[in-house]
């Protein structure tokens, strides 16, 4: 990703070894910074702040009665600033009815809250947010599951794809102040017009500066008439994506006009469909073009490699999800797969998986050698803990501020047959949410215990989006649950010293446009480096905070900024003061006359 000279080694699946010798052994690389004074787990702590944020959303999933399939598929949520003032705004798709022939006209409508801080008596701000649905005209009604937010048009302002069961639209953000739907206008019509989408992700296949779109569509489920499924005990329970025809994944290129045209039959070439959940855009394999990790649901995932650097006319992509080790897990075989973290949780400086699972199947860890990865579920102690449960979304935060990221996942089970016995919430769906601490060396241990009651509230959760909401410089959460009022979980960890953490946004020349794909490596001296990637996509059905955060723990200096943009332009920035968010953009760095390397 930084150091042109590792592509041999990476081809050769030996990178981690080049790397650790390149650095003068490695040992020390996987080591937390020794200035650093990071909270004890004990001291991490999450707190519920929905009620006084001013949140009042519930994610209404119709078909329950009926154990119809999209009732157990719930929904998710978009983190974002809607008018570019710095604070972040929320956005919930919203469910609805289903007939026998689709979602009934009149549904409910999508919701979006605008954040409006006030400052407490102790000096803190706060996030309020405050129900602007109606005057946004950001009140889709479809039935709704997932969104994915991304300046498609350059104009500074983010909009948003709204991914659902029958229909999907896309919502272009005018000025900042409402929304007009844009689908069949943009060539997105067909974007789900029938069928199932969860996920999306916008990124830049091509390198043309231009959003492109990728869809991970499920499955094709009929209505009418609605298909029986049962347990092993032989009851009536929730059908299984076994039992219906997967269908194919559309990728929509931004042809710079304001449209789109969908070519993932050509793009991706001639393969099998499989149900997809989850997706991720980021350069796995550090050649410079962004790949596609999608999560299928009880099939082999797909991780689609751009070979835009590698042949002449527009970018194909090449599936290669086998041979680079995350198809399946360590045993060979396929698994539930719904969300999905990415990030670089050993310290290597390269982005590892973490791909969520069915009760009894654990979640799985693949920890990226360089393109090449391998499952690290029992290793890293993220698998034996979450084999109770049915894990959706989930984020790589970092609570403690000591430059390691942590994990959080939340839950809800999809099978009657699991929640025998458990406390009853509306759905009788309800399991826990899970919080890993990192060791530094990509080692977790589980501290749900310690961190707070919210842990220990067992509700049917899907979506989770993680943003810094009252921009004190760490991750804040918000849970989406099925038939119950979505959550706001702030990280009230205290702070190592004031100036723990650095934030980051990168953007376009003009400092208004996030340059989603971009990523930063944070020199320090007398530590390792720490990389972060500018993403909103990845967990389940929903968008997160783009910006980055840098956990410095105290006392660390720092020495640089290193950045690669999109389209391949590498530059390096002074470091700006921590304690704060900066932004840096495209073109006001400086060149590096050789190769950014990732020496520290």
């Amino acid at each position: 990703m930084f150091a042109a000279d590792l592509t041999r080694f990476r081809a050769a699946g030996v990178a981690r070894i080049a790397l650790l010798l390149a650095l003068g052994g490695g040992p020390q690389l996987l080591a937390p910074a020794a200035a650093a004074q990071p909270a004890t787990a004990a001291a991490i702590r999450f707190e519920d702040a929905t009620g006084e944020s001013g949140l009042d959303f519930v994610y209404r999933a119709g078909g329950a009665a009926e154990l119809q399939l999209p009732a157990i598929m719930g929904g998710g949520a978009a983190l974002f600033d809607l008018e570019g003032d710095g604070d972040l705004d929320l956005f919930f798709v919203q469910g609805g009815r289903l007939g026998p022939a689709g979602p009934e006209a009149g549904a409910d409508a999508a919701r979006l809250y605008r954040n409006d801080p006030v400052t407490g008596a102790d000096g803190r701000r706060r996030a309020r947010f405050v129900d602007i649905t109606r005057e946004s005209a950001a009140g889709v009604a479809l039935y709704g599951m997932g969104v994915a937010t991304g300046d498609v048009d350059g104009d500074g302002f983010v909009d948003l794809f709204v991914a659902g069961f029958g229909a999907s639209r896309l919502l272009r953000n005018v000025a900042g102040t409402h929304f007009e739907e844009i689908s069949a206008r943009a060539g997105m019509a067909a974007a789900g017009e029938a069928g199932m989408a969860i996920s999306a992700a916008f990124f830049d296949a091509d390198r043309d500066g231009d959003l492109d779109l990728f869809v991970a569509r499920y499955v094709d489920y009929p209505l009418d008439p609605a298909l029986a499924c049962f347990a092993p005990s032989s009851r009536r329970d929730y059908c299984g994506p076994q039992a219906f025809r997967p269908q194919r994944d559309l990728l929509y290129i931004n042809r710079g006009d304001g449209t789109f045209t969908e070519e993932g039959a050509v793009r991706l070439g001639k393969h099998r469909p499989q149900p997809g959940l989850g997706v991720v855009a980021a350069d796995l394999d550090g050649d410079g073009w962004v790949d596609l990790f999608v999560a299928n649901d009880g099939q082999p995932n797909h991780l689609w490699r751009n070979l835009g650097g590698a042949r002449s006319g527009p970018p194909a992509f090449a599936e290669v999800g086998l041979a680079s080790g995350v198809a399946v897990n360590r045993s060979g075989l396929p698994e539930a797969s719904m969300g999905i973290a990415i990030g670089d949780a050993d310290g290597d400086l390269l982005e590892d998986l973490l791909v969520t699972h069915l009760t009894g199947e654990t979640n799985t860890f693949y920890r990226n050698s360089g393109g090449l990865f391998d499952d690290r579920s029992l290793a890293s102690g993220l698998g034996p803990p979450s084999r109770p449960w049915t894990s959706f979304g989930t984020a790589w935060v970092d609570p403690d501020r000591d430059g390691d990221l942590d994990l959080v996942t939340v839950a809800g089970a999809v099978r009657l047959a699991e929640v025998g016995g458990q406390p009853q919430d509306p759905l009788g769906l309800g399991q826990p949410a899970q919080l890993f601490r990192n060791d530094g060396r990509g080692r977790f241990a589980e501290i749900s215990a310690l961190a707070g009651p919210v842990w220990a509230r067992r509700a049917t959760s899907h979506g989770l989006a993680a943003g810094d909401v009252d921009n004190d410089g760490d991750l804040d959460l918000v849970v989406v649950d099925t038939a119950e009022r979505a959550r706001l979980l702030l990280d009230e960890s205290p702070v190592p010293a004031p100036a723990a953490w650095l934030g980051l946004r990168l953007t376009d020349a003009s400092g208004r446009r996030d340059q989603l794909g971009a990523t930063a490596l944070l020199r320090r001296r007398g530590a390792p480096p720490l990389l972060r990637r500018a993403h909103s996509d990845g967990s389940y059905a929903s968008a997160s905070d783009p910006r980055l955060l840098f956990g410095l723990g105290g006392g660390v200096d720092l020495e640089a900024v290193e950045v690669s943009w999109p389209d391949g332009r590498r530059e390096h920035f002074p470091p700006p003061p921590p304690g704060a968010y900066a932004t840096l953009r495209e073109g006001q760095g400086q060149e590096p006359a050789a190769p950014l390397t990732v020496s520290p």
